[in-house]
């Protein structure tokens, strides 16, 4: 199941920019569904139910949310072969700042924890991970921790677009050829900080906000404090899927663009993963950063068309 970019696409930043700006997926709406996080913050979930045996949970990338036409495809494509569709929203992402001074951050398996038990007080037989970019890395660092103990329901995952080493990773995104997205991740989390400001004044401190011009430094101010962890590089490490990669018991795929702008070589760990019982790896020569665009009469995308192959073949 070779993937190839439609002629038009000239390079990996088109592949990646012109789904992301120009995708429409026609698909139901959803019933949102709020539930109570274990330090009682919340947590919005998206549904799309059709009385199917089987479920996905969808997890986006960073500064996205339910509505974005690369989760609202997946849902599509997931509903289509016969499942119903969770996609949540993380702390902050569904449109109302959370209660709590934490965000969601790229290692948060606490919340997808409690989303995945609240799926499982319903009648599936089945449950299917997916996630994209930052929600890739969450999936894999869940599954590794839970290792074992993963529990027997949750049958697969996929994981697109994964940087699972969010260090360099983030020093590939912030180099001069990449700027472009990285101002517009941090145009957003600085937006974000400045209304919990409004409601925390006493707790969050934007002095110096307006200076911060990387990720890295916006994570050695925020993401990382806010969050337990001593700076940013503490909290890469700590949070980087790539050292939990080897505890997955699940039947699991990643799928990691060879021409991905924001993704390191660690991301492609090769040899680490030969022969791993749980874990493939694809490397498509194309696909960007969440990209994979196919344009045909299912106006499905190729890593929709591949995930759900994987999610429903028995051997995957």
């Amino acid at each position: 199941m070779k993937y190839q970019p439609p002629k038009i696409y000239l390079n990996s930043h088109f592949e990646t920019i012109f789904p992301a700006l120009f995708r429409k997926v026609k698909f139901q709406p959803y019933i949102r569904e709020r539930i109570t996080t274990p330090d009682n913050d919340f947590l919005d979930l998206d549904w799309v139910k059709q009385d199917a045996k089987k479920l996905v949970i969808i997890s986006h990338g960073l500064e996205g949310n339910s509505e974005k036409p690369y989760v609202r495809g997946m849902g599509k494509a997931f509903y289509t072969a016969g499942f119903d569709v969770c996609a949540w929203n993380y702390r902050g992402c569904s449109g109302e700042v959370n209660k709590k001074l934490r965000f969601y951050h790229s290692g948060a398996t606490d919340d997808l924890h409690s989303v995945v038990n609240h799926c499982l007080t319903h009648d599936y037989d089945e449950i299917v991970l997916v996630g994209f970019s930052l929600g890739g890395n969450i999936t894999l660092k869940y599954l590794g921790e839970q290792g074992s103990h993963v529990h027997k329901r949750i049958i697969k995952a996929i994981a697109i677009s994964v940087p699972v080493n969010l260090h360099t990773s983030c020093i590939k995104i912030s180099k001069r050829g990449n700027m472009v997205y990285s101002k517009r991740f941090l145009r957003n989390l600085k937006a974000k900080i400045r209304k919990k400001a409004k409601i925390m004044p006493d707790k969050l401190d934007v002095n110096g906000l307006n200076s911060i011009s990387t990720l890295i430094d916006f994570d050695n101010k925020y993401t990382a404090p806010i969050h337990g962890f001593k700076d940013a590089v503490d909290y890469y490490t700590q949070c980087s899927s790539l050292y939990h990669l080897d505890s997955i018991k699940c039947t699991t795929l990643i799928i990691n663009a060879k021409n991905d702008p924001f993704l390191s070589e660690d991301c492609y760990p090769v040899d680490q993963l030969k022969g791993h019982e749980f874990v493939t790896l694809e490397i498509p020569d194309y696909g960007g950063h969440v990209g994979f665009t196919e344009f045909n009469s299912e106006k499905m995308y190729w890593s929709e068309k591949r995930a759900v192959a994987f999610a429903t073949v028995t051997k995957g």
